[in-house]
């Protein structure tokens, strides 16, 4: 072997030597990096009683409420109450100019005593015509004539009383009194006012204590609010009002729909609540919210372990291994910063709780230690 060809075999060996090293150096990095565990805060999937909440968009609802309007026509000459003040049953509100009702019934009280009077002499006409018939002394012809007297006065005196009970239920209605105890709202007109029966709106009355919430809830809820109708026991029905703050009184479910909206799914539900201050007012937008207390403990675990990927709820599970599985959970209520999970997990195993978006399935991780900022 000349030295040109001891010089490539020894170039050459070098360089495969060279080469096996390289490769030997990827695999053990690689290797340690895949012994590497990815630091990430970890937790317990624990088990309690919880108090879940469930809120609803609601809005206050009067118990009772109707439009009040003029019976009879004609001006207003009293305003007995107040805008906005609180009336009993049958307390005046407002008074219709009485004159030309007074007027009719004094008229059809005359009219009625005139047909009475006609109805008296008649009577006697025809009491003296049967004793001179039963002498034969006239003709049967004069005798059926006050048969027929009678009985048209006995009319006469019926379309009388008619008249006299239409003019006084016009004076009757010329004075209009609260149908049910309530709060009027602002008058729509004033004294001396031209009102006409039927059509002139003059106020507006609602019943405020008791008074009511009403909100939808969906048709898979039915059953679940079908119960808290007929007993709350362990359930706080309660109102956020629209600055936040919590109503005091509790409610209780009063009412549920008949049907269900085909078009949305919901169904209408009404609470009810006392309302002594008038603190809830006929209109005002509200938050209905009930909150239950579990029977028994529930799977509970950080709300913020939980995370979403095409419309499914997902949680890191950490296995006896230190490496990451995927498990998919069905939520229940969430209870400030935890959730109730209804399947999926068991109390005991351990989640992550920070750093799974840099997580895959069968990645290995290690508990963070945890640090105190001061």
């Amino acid at each position: 072997m000349n030295k040109t060809q001891l010089f490539s075999a020894l170039l050459i060996s070098g360089l495969l030597a060279q080469s096996c090293n390289s490769k030997d150096g990827k695999q053990a990095a690689q290797a340690q990096q895949a012994d590497a565990a990815t630091p990430v805060s970890m937790a317990v999937v624990g088990k309690e009683i919880v108090t879940g909440v469930k809120s609803y968009p609601a809005n206050v609802v009067a118990l009772q409420e109707t439009e009040i309007r003029a019976e009879v026509s004609g001006y207003i000459t009293n305003i007995y109450v107040a805008d906005g003040a609180f009336v009993s049953k049958g307390q005046r509100l407002y008074e219709i100019d009485r004159t030309r009702y007074q007027a009719a019934v004094d008229q059809a009280k005359a009219n009625l005593a005139i047909a009475k009077a006609n109805l008296e002499r008649v009577q006697k006409d025809l009491q003296r015509y049967q004793t001179l018939a039963e002498k034969d002394a006239i003709a049967k012809q004069t005798l059926d004539y006050a048969f027929t007297d009678v009985n048209n006065q006995k009319a006469q005196v019926q379309a009388a009383e008619a008249a006299l009970t239409t003019a006084q239920t016009n004076l009757h209605r010329s004075v209009i009194v609260a149908p049910f105890s309530g709060t009027v709202g602002i008058s729509q007109v004033r004294n001396g006012a031209l009102v006409s029966a039927g059509t002139t709106l003059l106020n507006t009355l609602s019943s405020t204590n008791p008074i009511a919430v009403e909100f939808q809830i969906n048709e898979r809820d039915i059953a679940e609010f079908t119960k808290l109708q007929a007993n709350t026991g362990g359930t706080e029905i309660y109102v956020t009002l629209p600055d936040g703050t919590r109503y005091t009184e509790a409610g209780r479910i009063a009412t549920i729909d008949r049907a269900v909206d085909s078009q949305t799914g919901t169904l209408k539900v009404r609470a009810s609540f006392a309302n002594n201050a008038n603190t809830l007012r006929s209109g005002m937008n509200t938050t209905l919210n009930v909150a239950s207390t579990s029977a028994t403990e529930e799977t509970v675990i950080p709300y913020k372990a939980v995370f979403e990927q095409l419309g499914v709820f997902n949680v890191y599970t950490v296995n006896d291994s230190s490496k990451v599985e995927l498990k998919q959970v069905t939520l229940g209520n969430k209870i400030e910063d935890k959730v109730v999970i209804t399947s999926g997990l068991e109390a005991g195993q351990k989640i992550v709780l920070d750093g799974a978006a840099a997580l895959r399935p069968g990645t290995k991780v290690v508990e963070a230690p945890v640090t105190n900022n001061q």
